[in-house]
């Protein structure tokens, strides 16, 4: 596990990456809200327009969906490359590996609150209105990032061994993508392949999202729990992995 005193490096390093970020486009700050919109106005365009969803409130139930997924999407990508991408950095400084994935998740969790307060203008325009359940968002979306954080460190111990594994990754979000009920409800999967889909923590989570925004509904605490602790075993497998394999990467190739 990594020391107390790496955090104030974690935070500066964060603001720096996301300066750097908006420095390397014109478009700046706009950039991080406007890439996500064009991704959910794709999946509108394809699931409500042309296959005519026959769902009523399909527009937020998609859009709550894809902000919930795409923040996942990003901390996994992004953090699960970052020590791959830093193995001449990790081979001249004594830093712990873990400090690259986990400022990558954390700027992505930075324009994540972005995205989540123009959603929720959004859904208060559209006649969501706030509710009380609001206050459950907060462990919802703390087992969220504890969850991306488990899976991104994970992929992040293994990828600099076998680079072209990356590819793979990006082939398993997509089919993750359609498997976690992000487009479609999960009424319409047959109710004996339910229990399978329950299994997958991002279902869960999605759905506690779109209950507490959209129908101001509490969300399955037990659920939420046992999530709660697959994260965390996870998230220690995962930290496990890259202090074990660290001696590893500065012996790696360039």
């Amino acid at each position: 596990m990594m020391r107390l005193h790496y955090l104030e490096l974690i935070l500066f390093s964060t603001y720096a990456e996301l300066r750097a970020e908006r420095a390397r486009s014109y478009l700046g700050l706009a950039w991080w809200i406007l890439e996500p919109a064009m991704n959910m106005a794709t999946y509108y365009l394809v699931f409500a327009v042309i296959l005519k969803s026959a769902q009523t409130d399909y527009v937020p139930f998609l859009l709550v969906g894809l902000t919930l997924w795409q923040w996942f999407k990003s901390c996994v990508s992004h953090g699960g490359y970052s020590i791959w991408q830093q193995l001449p950095l990790i081979r001249q400084v004594k830093l712990p590996a873990q400090v690259f994935p986990s400022v990558q998740i954390l700027a992505d969790t930075v324009k994540f609150f972005y995205i989540l307060a123009l959603l929720l203008v959004v859904l208060w325009c559209a006649g969501y209105p706030p509710n009380l359940t609001y206050v459950a968002l907060i462990p919802v979306l703390l087992i969220e990032l504890v969850f991306a954080a488990a899976i991104a460190y994970m992929v992040a111990a293994i990828v600099p061994l076998v680079p072209d594994l990356r590819f793979v990754i990006e082939q398993i979000l997509q089919i993750m993508l359609f498997l976690s009920g992000i487009v479609f409800a999960l009424d319409v999967v047959p109710e004996s392949m339910r229990s399978w889909f329950a299994l997958n923590p991002i279902v869960v989570l999605v759905d506690a999202g779109r209950g507490i925004l959209m129908h101001a509904r509490w969300p399955d605490w037990f659920a939420l729990g046992r999530v709660a602790l697959i994260s965390l075993a996870l998230y220690a497998f995962g930290a496990f992995l890259i202090a074990r394999m660290t001696p590893r990467y500065v012996k790696l190739p360039t």
